[in-house]
């Protein structure tokens, strides 16, 4: 989380982004506008909770403990006066019996709530923007990621399910890049019948105050009911029912073994 944080798609060469490639080579690195130097800088990275998934997979919420004496990224509105620490969901999966881990996608900014793994599988079918499922996806993203507290969050979601949104998350723009789904029916234009679950992958870019591209993913799971798309489960900050059990908070020498060990 440290090197993603200090990496430039810009600068791939960079210690920091070949360092991020030597360990995660399929993770989208963030992109920073050419006319600034700032590197975002932590002051401390701490793995706060796992989640286990089906299978080898595992979910591991982090926290970014920023430098408080940098000046916040906006000084009015929404992104005033936010935390210093930032919250994100880092996924992927271990290997038999080398133990060898492997991070599969780039991280989710959440809120400070439990991990939660959705369950494993394909999600090979690509869903238009301009579908049902894509409109849905889209609006939920922009609200959740879009400053505002995640006021209006609950029209997405599944009765039942609560969502928080992640408080410090100061993206001026949200754009959603792809959507997959791990079956047909989530890629059709309409909605199917009532009670057709999909899992899909949600490709994100923010751009921050600066201009700054953050590429963010999440997966989860959706369920058709009254003739529309909801969530019924979001990868990481789900406060209601998730998949997955939770382990208690590691140290940090525990944290650095579940994810591979020292760099």
């Amino acid at each position: 989380m440290d090197l993603w944080l200090r990496a430039d798609a810009s600068t791939p060469d960079s210690p920091a982004s070949a360092a991020l490639r030597s360990l995660a080579p399929g993770v989208d690195l963030p992109k920073r506008p050419r006319s600034s130097d700032a590197v975002a800088v932590a002051v401390r990275v701490v793995a706060v909770r796992v989640s286990d998934g089906a299978g080898s997979a595992w979910t591991v919420m982090v926290a970014v403990l920023r430098d408080q004496s940098e000046p916040s990224p906006t000084t009015s509105g929404p992104g005033a006066g936010v935390s210093p620490v930032r919250y994100f969901a880092v996924s992927g999966t271990r290997g038999g019996d080398s133990g060898q881990v492997a991070v599969v996608g780039a991280p989710a900014e959440v809120s400070v709530q439990e991990a939660s793994v959705s369950p494993g599988g394909e999600v090979t079918h690509r869903v238009p923007a301009d579908s049902a499922l894509g409109t849905t996806l889209g609006e939920f993203v922009r609200t959740y990621l879009g400053g505002g507290q995640g006021a209006g969050l609950d029209r997405y979601l599944t009765p039942g399910l609560s969502v928080a949104a992640p408080k410090a998350a100061l993206y001026a723009r949200v754009e959603v890049d792809d959507v997959a789904a791990d079956t047909e029916k989530a890629a059709n234009a309409g909605v199917p019948a009532d009670g057709t679950a999909a899992r899909v992958r949600i490709r994100v870019t923010g751009q921050d105050a600066q201009g700054g591209r953050w590429p963010l993913l999440y997966r989860a799971e959706v369920t058709a009911r009254a003739g529309r798309w909801e969530i019924s489960q979001l990868e990481a900050g789900v406060t209601g029912p998730s998949a997955g059990t939770a382990s208690p908070t590691p140290t940090t020498a525990t944290a650095q073994a579940t994810l591979g060990g020292a760099r």
